[in-house]
């Protein structure tokens, strides 16, 4: 056998139902976008949808893919917490922390401080409003060594896209605490108390494994990352999904890709991409539903690997980023 030969990528089983949900705190404007797959193998995509009632979200989305079947749903919030506050907070296992916060001795986890005295490891995220705070304050109370504890080993730079903000920081037009509340809170959380066919990945298994399961498979995300991925404009300095027109410079990429890939778009999806998502406010929104959306099907399809390191550190605490190789990251590898 040859030595350099490249090893083929795991085959994964095709859910019956690919969903990305594009998060924000604002409900109005959480977008999802799907693809169901069709008799004969290939994947039908539908133009984004508002995200609405999360009480019923995943019974939608596994009422939708049919019986004994397979969804699998990413979210563009993190899952999973920082190895250095997982030692603070003594956490073993993520998975079995996450159904206790806000409940009991966690009950004030969701509560973000609303000064450097309230912060502490069962009540971490900081501050609850703007003026006199700095991160060094939530550092210091969590007992960390530094800014770079705050941050998980997928969060980091990569070749293709900057850090991603610490989780338990919310100031800011980038935060992502607001988004982890709400996704935890209001969604995750509420779920895995009563729905015993709901996995994590990869806290619940490799996605090999989970995709043969029927249920509802979930995966952390993001975007800015798929950019990459997708080789689109819209990942340069000089570009801002903000934008219509420059969404719209991405449309033939997009739909190329689509092509290549033998995925059918409807043709609301096909117009969405071709005018940019249009000028209304949640046009980002559904821009990157779609993005997420393509970029998980591109690990189903092969062209990318899930991605997540064989570690304990990242299988039980700290989550990955579908789709992230680890390889490209800017810091060192625990």
């Amino acid at each position: 056998m040859n030595a350099l030969a490249v090893k083929p990528r795991p085959v994964l089983q095709p859910p019956a139902l690919v969903a990305h949900a594009d998060w924000s705190i604002d409900p109005r404007k959480r977008s999802m976008a799907r693809a169901v797959r069709m008799a004969n193998g290939n994947y039908l995509a539908l133009a984004p949808e508002p995200v609405s009632n999360l009480d019923d979200l995943f019974a939608r989305l596994k009422a939708a893919s049919g019986v004994g079947e397979t969804a699998f749903v990413g979210f563009d919030f993190p899952l999973g917490v920082p190895l250095a506050y997982a030692k603070s907070a003594r956490l073993d296992r993520f998975m079995t922390a996450l159904p206790k916060f806000g409940r009991g001795a966690w009950k004030h986890f969701y509560d973000p401080a609303n000064s450097e005295d309230e912060i502490s490891p069962k009540r971490p995220f900081y501050p609850n409003r703007p003026g006199g705070t700095r991160r060094q304050q939530l550092i210091d109370a969590l007992k960390l060594s530094g800014a770079n504890e705050l941050f998980r080993q997928c969060d980091h730079p990569t070749d293709l896209r900057s850090a991603a903000n610490p989780m338990f920081w919310t100031m800011g037009a980038q935060q992502v605490g607001k988004a982890a509340i709400s996704g935890w809170r209001d969604l995750i959380a509420p779920a895995l108390r009563q729905d015993q066919t709901l996995h994590i990945w990869p806290f619940d298994g490799r996605l090999t494994e989970l995709l043969t399961r029927p249920g509802i498979t979930v995966a952390e995300t993001y975007p800015g990352e798929v950019y990459g991925h997708l080789k689109l404009q819209i990942a340069a300095s000089n570009k801002s999904k903000l934008n219509m027109d420059h969404r719209r410079e991405d449309a033939s990429r997009l739909l190329g890709w689509a092509n290549e890939n033998n995925v059918q778009l409807s043709a609301a999806l096909a117009s969405d991409i071709r005018d940019g998502f249009g000028d209304s406010s949640d046009g980002e929104d559904r821009f990157d539903a779609t993005v997420g959306l393509f970029g998980m099907l591109n690990v189903i399809f092969g062209h990318r690997t899930s991605g997540e390191p064989a570690t304990p550190v990242v299988r039980q605490i700290e989550g990955w980023i579908l789709g992230l190789d680890a390889k490209t990251l800017k810091s060192p590898a625990r």
